[in-house]
């Protein structure tokens, strides 16, 4: 895992830009040299941190993986031609930095003398169902081919359309479609959610 950093994923666009901004003698000082990057940020942000949760089952690693990913678009901001793409830029910025992640893990958890508070739960809910649930459908994820578990990733939890996840991942629609039914069908006979269907 990378060194945590103090900066949470929320703030990195203004955590990034005084690092990078022009010294106070130079007239442009006063404004950031890249005033789109914050915004982008800002609107952008929760959608592409529920992406990097979906990579790592840690919310505070997610919100690192998040800032990293960032960072890196920051320092690219001039070469990126079309901002339109931007997203599936950050993207595979957040694939490549959690693969090197995995490629260079080491033990990073540690014993402390107390638990942090669990969130309030409404009623009604049954926390314990609830988090069976959850954990039932991603270890049924975890199970499908890393290509049909990135297009079910993309497809249902960033709610991309096939057009969209087909061009993030570079492949046609077709292999979308079928991709994504054939892994529904996995999903609908693994034994371990028989109890959703039930």
């Amino acid at each position: 895992m990378t060194a945590p950093v103090c900066t949470s994923a929320s703030n990195a666009a203004t955590a990034l830009a005084p690092a990078t901004a022009p010294a106070a003698a130079d007239p442009r000082a006063q404004t950031l040299p890249y005033p789109s990057f914050s915004s982008y940020v800002r609107a952008r942000q929760p959608v592409l941190l529920r992406t990097a949760r979906s990579l790592t089952a840690n919310p505070s690693d997610a919100e690192d993986l998040l800032q990293t990913a960032l960072a890196k678009t920051y320092v690219a901001w001039e070469r990126i031609e079309d901002h339109r793409a931007l997203d599936g830029y950050v993207r595979r910025a957040l694939l490549n930095t959690r693969t090197s992640q995995w490629r260079k893990r080491k033990v990073d958890e540690f014993a402390c003398d107390e638990l942090p508070e669990p969130e309030p739960v409404p009623c009604g809910d049954d926390p314990a169902e609830r988090q069976a649930l959850h954990d039932a459908m991603w270890r049924a994820i975890m199970k499908l081919p890393a290509r049909q578990r990135a297009m079910v990733v993309l497809r249902y939890y960033e709610d991309l359309s096939e057009a969209r996840t087909a061009e993030v991942l570079g492949v046609s629609v077709g292999t979308v479609k079928s991709a994504v039914s054939r892994a529904l069908g996995k999903l609908r006979e693994d034994p371990e959610l028989g109890f959703v269907r039930s």
